[in-house]
């Protein structure tokens, strides 16, 4: 009965969501010893471990103040541009282009990113030598962008073999880039164009 007592004491009473119901017969104790186990349910919250909601927090316990990424596209082999940021000054500005693509090695990998004026003209292109199957997100950066701080692009991946149509997103350097609805066949013969990767490397 002492033992019983006392797995009761260490029980934790959490007050939040995702509580669950556990009947105090499970615990093998009864009210009065000798007569039938208690029917009355007590609540125990599963760990944090258990139930993952732990929050997005950095190493000091504060949340991180990162913007949303855009959603995910909806096709598995496309590559997806969830952040891009710009340094230099104009008509020489160095871009750092954010990648979540799910390579599985050379037959399927992202294998370069690029920027994209509004009208399907090339403006620069960061071919990527190899895949990144163990680095997801993954960030590159390509310099000597000529752009006006103001212009409007538009910053894209490509996937080998799925091609474009990941999420991209759509800016410039002086307002920034934010997600954008970029229609499948926008400017799908800038794929032919150059340069072109080297021979994948792993």
């Amino acid at each position: 009965m002492q033992e019983c007592a006392n797995t009761m004491a260490e029980r934790r009473w959490w007050p939040r969501l995702g509580l669950t119901l556990v009947l105090a017969a499970a615990t093998g104790c009864s009210s009065g010893g000798s007569g039938p186990e208690s029917e009355t349910p007590t609540m125990e919250a599963p760990s944090d471990e258990e139930d993952g909601d732990v929050g997005d927090v950095g190493n000091n316990g504060d949340e991180r103040d990162e913007p949303p990424a855009p959603p995910p596209s909806d096709g598995a082999e496309l590559a997806d541009v969830t952040a891009v940021s710009a340094t230099g000054e104009a008509g020489s500005y160095t871009f750092a282009v954010t990648i979540r693509s799910p390579d599985t090695g050379c037959s399927q990998y992202a294998d370069w990113w690029e920027v994209v004026s509004l009208d399907g003209r090339l403006i620069a292109r960061r071919p990527l030598a190899h895949s990144h199957v163990d680095e997801q997100p993954f960030t590159r950066s390509a310099g000597s962008i000529d752009l006006a701080p103001e212009d409007l692009v538009i910053v894209r991946a490509h996937m080998s073999p799925g091609g474009y149509g990941g999420a991209a997103l759509r800016g410039s350097v002086a307002a920034g880039f934010e997600a954008a609805e970029v229609a499948a066949d926008f400017a799908v013969e800038l794929a032919d164009a150059e340069p072109q990767p080297p021979e994948c490397a792993f």
